[in-house]
């Protein structure tokens, strides 16, 4: 790609993505020249007619394997958006996914219908990677709190930096612990997009899932291992009344339900995601358990 100049790298790489049937071609081919350049697409536009130097060609033409070797743009680039927020990755976390603002949405729409959503609240996100949903959370709810916890110290660290590049500093608190072990309740709202696929399943060696951390995707042999922990110690950290949302996977909203009304809460609900599928499960907690009052 040496020599050529912006708009002719931009579309040669277009062609190379379409040829090996990526779907978003076109935008990857875009990212990766605006990455190289470090401008947006208006700032390539100004440019088009620029010829790359050679630093620039030898950069492109790396990230271009890395994609044509199945690595997901995000991954690339070390960024992603998610609920209209920017956040950086590390390799401790996962990509935030459009299926997880579900949970987003859901917590939101439990909140309003409970008349509390612009009152001081306490948020917990468990499990919480790049700080993603809390994050998201505390963008839609001026008066809340929240804690993130995480067992990696990377993504820890990973979610306090996009924490304060947002300007959450001061409202959000990231503990090193497994899910709410350290926490001190009650919370208004728990959350989380824990691993929950099944340790044996293949789709952990295809696709996008080769390049995310293992430790965040699979969850004993059923997939279930770490909802159990979570649905299980939730109580012990809730209001009364206060609301339980979790990710899960295909084929796992039954056996959540089931949990969930085990461990004492009720209105229980089941939400699809922009697929169709259901992807969130929930509950309110119906007593009060919690050691921490």
């Amino acid at each position: 790609m040496t020599g050529q100049t912006v708009d002719a790298a931009r579309r040669a790489l277009t062609a190379r993505f379409k040829s090996a049937t990526i779907d978003s071609a076109e935008l990857d081919a875009r990212l990766l020249v605006g990455a190289v350049l470090g401008l947006d697409l208006t700032g390539m536009i100004a440019v088009a007619n620029r010829a790359l130097t050679r630093d620039q060609s030898i950069r492109l033409e790396d990230l271009m394997r890395r994609r044509l070797a199945g690595e997901p743009v995000a991954r690339i680039l070390g960024v992603k958006e998610f609920w209209g927020l920017p956040l950086k990755l590390s390799p401790a976390t996962l990509v935030p996914r459009p299926d997880t603002e579900t949970v987003v949405e859901l917590a939101l729409e439990m909140l309003r219908a409970d008349g509390i959503a612009d009152r001081p609240l306490r948020v917990a996100d468990l499990g919480t990677g790049t700080g993603a949903i809390l994050l998201a959370l505390l963008s839609e709810l001026p008066g809340a709190q929240g804690i993130g916890t995480d067992i990696s110290a990377e993504a820890l660290e990973t979610a306090r930096g996009n924490a304060v590049r947002l300007g959450f500093s001061g409202r959000a608190a990231f503990i090193r612990c497994h899910y709410a072990s350290a926490l001190t309740g009650p919370f208004d709202l728990i959350v989380s997009n824990p691993p929950y696929v099944a340790a044996g399943d293949p789709h952990l060696e295809q696709g996008d899932l080769r390049f995310e951390p293992a430790t965040a995707l699979a969850s004993g042999e059923d997939g279930l291992a770490d909802i159990r922990i979570i649905v299980a110690g939730a109580p012990a950290y809730l209001r009364e009344g206060g609301w339980l949302l979790f990710e899960h996977g295909h084929g796992q909203a039954d056996a959540c339900r089931d949990l969930l009304l085990d461990a004492g809460f009720g209105e229980v609900i089941s939400r699809a995601d922009i697929a169709g599928l259901p992807r969130v499960a929930g509950g309110r907690l119906l007593t009060s358990k919690s050691p921490n009052r």
